[in-house]
């Protein structure tokens, strides 16, 4: 078997039984790649001595390449990306989470790095007041920042009101969907999902032939909250799979809005909810999340300057300095897309930049560049 591809490899991986997202990325970690995991299987029990003799025999579950090859000539014939975490134009900031997947399908042509990106959920029973807030956000905040993307789930109710606000402002968004990319679920959403090919795009982790079953729409909540820089829940019951990605959002250190309702609202139940156990901050407007993000733009920055390097700095400090002189203030998360350094190492490298004086930490994780 060759096993130079490493798309065609992360697409078997996922194929083998009893092989769950966690242990797949384990054995990737270990092993170097997934193309690795199957080329060095003979290595494992010393690469990773704790591994169970089922996850060994599970590589070996039939029919998984030839599987894997059918989905990359489905990509292939439909103008359809499949990116691996290798690949550049995977969502950096999606990667940095320990369930990411292992491939993402991608159609369309949002960039999934962009400089800033916000998740948009709510309940699919949206009233008026949750899809007026939709096109009142996305219209003011699209007067600041032009190049924010858009990210929901091309579901009923608020999804679909966020997608069709973001095309009517001219700004990029993307769906994340609970199926593969064979079909369009709903289908009445099908006509938006082609105009958002223009401008943004479609993603999923699912195969073809994938029914939009409910668990699945629980799954790629993981992806709408970490491919993120902030969640906003518009709407939500006092149960629903927008509350679910706003606890994962928490989890990945997303920060985390909710827009406040009347207290007999049924639809502002989880919203209100969100805020009153402080696991999201009130936001009533675009401005509020502006703010609270240090994505005001509008005020006049000083012209970028090309500083000297800080001598006593490593290469990593002095590639963030040269960062925030260049692109003003940015957000941990927009610092790990542009830096391509992984959060873990980057937190340290804020912190002795802190320490020395370099920069100062603001609200949101926000960073500002002294001096």
């Amino acid at each position: 078997m060759n096993y130079s591809d490493e798309r065609l490899c992360c697409i078997a991986l996922t194929l083998c039984e009893g092989i769950g997202t966690l242990t797949a990325q384990r054995l990737v970690k270990v092993a170097g790649s997934a193309a690795d995991v199957f080329a060095r299987r003979n290595e494992l029990t010393q690469l990773c001595p704790d591994i169970q003799p089922n996850v060994l025999k599970a590589l070996d579950t039939p029919g998984t390449f030839d599987r894997a090859e059918r989905e990359l000539a489905f990509a292939e014939k439909h103008g359809i990306d499949c990116l691996t975490p290798n690949d550049v134009h995977y969502p950096a900031r999606l990667r940095q989470c320990e369930d990411a997947p292992l491939f993402l399908f991608s159609k369309g042509n949002a960039d999934l790095n962009s400089l800033r990106v916000v998740s948009i959920v709510g309940t699919r029973h949206a009233t008026e007041y949750g899809r007026q807030f939709c096109n009142e956000f996305i219209r003011d905040i699209a007067a600041v920042c032009p190049d924010l993307l858009v990210v929901s789930g091309l579901a009923y109710g608020i999804d679909i009101a966020a997608h069709r606000a973001a095309l009517a402002e001219q700004l990029p968004t993307v769906a994340v969907l609970a199926h593969g990319l064979d079909r369009i679920y709903p289908s009445a959403h099908r006509k938006t999902a082609t105009e958002m090919l223009a401008r943004g795009g479609l993603l999923t982790e699912f195969l073809t032939g994938t029914e939009p079953e409910r668990y699945n729409f629980i799954s790629r909540n993981r992806i709408v909250a970490g491919m993120a820089d902030a969640v906003i829940v518009v709407e939500s019951g006092a149960k629903g799979g927008s509350l679910i990605t706003a606890d994962l959002g928490n989890g990945y250190n997303r920060e985390c809005f909710a827009v406040p309702g009347r207290v007999n609202d049924e639809q502002s139940e989880g919203c209100n909810s969100l805020i009153r156990d402080n696991k999201a901050a009130l936001i009533e407007n675009a401005e509020d999340f502006v703010n609270a993000m240090g994505w005001n733009t509008t005020a006049a920055k000083p012209a970028p300057i090309q500083r000297t390097l800080f001598q006593e700095l490593t290469e990593e400090g002095n590639r963030i300095v040269q960062l925030l002189a260049q692109h003003g203030d940015l957000q941990i998360n927009a610092l790990t897309v542009e830096s391509n350094l992984p959060i873990s190492q980057l937190s340290g490298v804020l912190f002795e930049l802190e320490m020395k004086g370099i920069i100062k930490a603001q609200a949101g994780n926000v960073y500002h560049l002294l001096g």
